[in-house]
């Protein structure tokens, strides 16, 4: 017996005839040129089992038909003889149809056998209406009739019957109905397997599944704006090339006017018109052929329209736009001496006004390389349906999902909010079809999103400056009234201190034991209670005394800084500090503990990379910092964006160093209101 797991016992009770195991898809060795969804059509006809020998029975059939029936295009006379000599002959290729509208008949074309006016009745074409469309790839019977004459002229070949590989009519119910028996963990890793990827491979993370996932949803949502630059050999084009007839991969440069958009003396619409989904394979290299492309895709990328001269009004199409290509630094040096899109042409990358039009930028670093444990052994579903159950989502939309639940920050512009909702509507398709999904799934959907649209504004403020500051993103639970801020990985990277705004209770400070200064992180959780204090992650007691006298401070002073409803009595305080870097903590962190309190109490957010330095007394006087420049120093180093200081420390700015002050802001205080009007997030 085939060793099973739960998953693909599941799958064959549910969509049995839908789904192939995919390893045998690799294990058929044959011309080159068989598309994909042929060999898989074929396998889940024979192979839709988990019975050891029927597979083998079934895989010696499949062989047995592409030996017999497929034909390669070098073999179209053989073809054309064998269906005289016979009479009538089995072939699978692909076939199209157009309308003689002079003779008013059908014509037939076979792709691969050659054959371009085959005979075909009115009822063939009528049940099989997408070989108007261009065409369908089946199992064709071929009879030869020399008696069929038009004037001088013999038309031998008759399509007889048409068994359609790719789907010839699709109806989504069955996805819609059965999705409840999997649960969402399930449901991700069928998805995955469908595109032929194993989720359970080793790193393979629960990330790199939702970056995965997220390369599917230019081929569920309309007009999606898509972007993901990585490293060499992590299958960038593979979707938009294998799984689907819908995709079409352009060649870097070869993007032209016609081609994409209108044809100038025909009039035809081009792709952005025929397909779901155009991919610019390798957009490092030029990307357009015509300089005139860039502002008719700008137009295209903003309004799903566009309009030329002599086309006759404006054009629509549907096809989302995918840029791939290769980044060949690491991440890290790219960010210290550019921005992530330097790779793209030059014709494209600075051109602020195309690349805001990018709806999502997946970070094709974090991709695992691909090598043979990555690729399933597992059943999925055979590609023809899957591509026909991702064309049906494109119907569906739910750009309003997340308003029942959440609204967006300030810092969204309309340009980004169309990118969010876009994103989170084309998971919901993906991940739940049938319409049934969580707040708690929207949240996770939510972050992808504003992750994914942030990593563009970000790379734009350092192309274009002022005009993209605003990039903290951030969401708004609309029943907690609680504010989310979602940060870029590679931005937190290479600093200690986060860049967006922190959230209640975490902040920022720095001691020093002499010489040495070290950078510490204050954590600061209230929870409903009975006015316990709780200091955990130091054991000196000096700091100890320190947080303690901090937390006396508020106590004796409620009245004035608390409201009645977050008396200390109501809550237990716990507080972790934690030395993130450089010597041993020591006392001096007052300042920030008080701001981490009351922060937490309020359920505030504080400043972006927000430090706080100084002490307060039981007494409530702010005392002067020592070591003043190189704890500043220290704090921007690592990512601080405003280090919040006593007053009697002004005539010390001058030591700090300008470039320090020109990365970091450095306001003052001289008592406690001053610094919590400086250090808390104003809504």
């Amino acid at each position: 017996m085939a060793v099973l797991n739960d998953l693909d016992t599941k799958l064959l009770e549910h969509f049995r005839g839908y789904v192939v195991k995919k390893d045998l898809v690799l294990s058929v060795k044959v011309g080159a040129n068989v598309p994909v969804f042929v060999l898989e059509y074929l396998i889940a006809n024979s192979c839709s089992t988990d019975d050891d020998e029927k597979i083998r029975i079934g895989m010696e059939n499949v062989k047995k038909v592409l030996s017999e029936h497929y034909v390669n295009p070098e073999e179209s006379s053989l073809i054309h003889s064998k269906i005289r000599e016979k009479g009538r002959y089995k072939i699978i290729d692909k076939i199209s149809v157009e309308l003689d509208s002079k003779k008013d008949i059908y014509w037939a074309k076979l792709q691969n056998s050659n054959i371009k006016n085959g005979n075909i009745s009115d009822g063939l074409v009528k049940q099989h209406e997408k070989m108007l469309m261009g065409g369908i790839w089946a199992i064709i019977d071929v009879e030869y009739d020399p008696n069929i004459r038009i004037g001088q002229n013999i038309f031998p070949f008759v399509i007889t019957q048409i068994k359609p590989i790719q789907l010839s009519s699709f109806d989504n119910s069955k996805i819609l109905n059965k999705r409840k028996e999997f649960t969402k963990s399930e449901w991700l890793d069928v998805l995955l397997r469908s595109c032929g990827y194993e989720p359970n491979a080793e790193g393979v993370s629960d990330r790199i599944k939702m970056l995965l996932l997220s390369r599917l949803l230019p081929m569920v949502e309309s007009n999606f704006n898509f972007i993901e630059l990585g490293p060499r050999s992590t299958g960038k084009s593979f979707v938009f090339k294998e799984l689907t007839p819908y995709a079409v991969l352009v060649s870097g440069g070869q993007g032209t006017v016609a081609k994409l958009f209108v044809h100038g003396s025909t009039g035809k619409v081009g792709a952005v018109g025929q397909w779901d989904a155009i991919c610019f394979d390798e957009a490092t290299d030029k990307i357009f052929k015509d300089r005139d492309a860039i502002p008719l895709m700008k137009d295209y990328m903003e309004s799903g329209s566009f309009s030329r001269a002599g086309s006759g009004g404006e054009i629509t199409g549907v096809a989302s736009i995918i840029l791939n290509g290769n980044i060949n630094q690491p991440v890290e040096t790219v960010l210290q001496t550019s921005h992530l899109f330097s790779p793209l042409s030059d014709e494209v990358n600075s051109d602020t006004a195309f690349l805001d039009r990018i709806h999502f930028y997946l970070p094709g670093w974090e991709m695992i390389k691909f090598s043979p444990k990555h690729f399933t052994s597992s059943f999925g579903f055979s590609t023809d349906y899957f591509s026909e159950v991702l064309k049906s989502l494109r119907r569906v939309t739910y750009t309003d999902a997340l308003e029942k639940y959440y609204s967006l920050g300030a810092h969204l512009k309309q340009r980004d909010t169309k990118p969010v909702k876009k994103t989170v509507s084309g998971l919901i398709k993906l991940m739940h079809p049938d319409g049934e999904y969580t707040k708690e799934d929207i949240k996770e959907y939510l972050e992808i999103a504003l992750e994914m649209r942030r990593r563009v504004k970000e790379q734009l403020k350092r192309i274009g400056g002022m005009e993209f500051w605003d990039t903290n993103f951030s969401y708004i639970d609309k029943e907690s009234q609680e504010e989310f801020f979602v940060g870029l990985p590679e931005e937190k990277g290479s600093h200690l201190i986060e860049s967006t705004p922190l959230p209640p209770g975490i902040c920022y400070s720095s001691t020093s034991d002499g010489e040495n200064v070290a950078l510490v992180r204050i954590e600061t959780v209230a929870v409903a209670g009975s006015g316990k204090l709780n200091i955990t992650g130091v054991n000196n007691t000096a700091v100890k005394e320190n947080i303690k006298n901090t937390y006396q401070y508020i106590k004796a002073n409620e009245k004035t800084i608390l409201s009645d409803k977050h008396s200390l009595k109501n809550y237990d305080i716990t507080i972790q500090v934690t030395n993130l870097l450089g010597a041993a903590i020591s006392s001096g962190i007052g300042s920030a503990v008080y701001i981490a309190i009351v922060s937490a109490l309020y359920k505030k957010n504080l400043k972006a990379g927000l430090a706080v330095l100084g002490n307060i007394s039981v007494g409530g006087a702010i005392e002067r910092v020592i070591n003043f420049a190189d704890k500043v120093t220290m704090l921007s180093e690592n990512g601080a964006k405003s280090v919040i200081v006593p007053m009697d420390n002004l005539n010390e700015l001058s030591n700090v160093p300008p470039t320090v002050l020109g990365n970091t802001d450095v306001p003052f205080y001289q008592n406690s209101q001053m610094l919590m009007q400086k250090a808390i997030l104003l809504d």
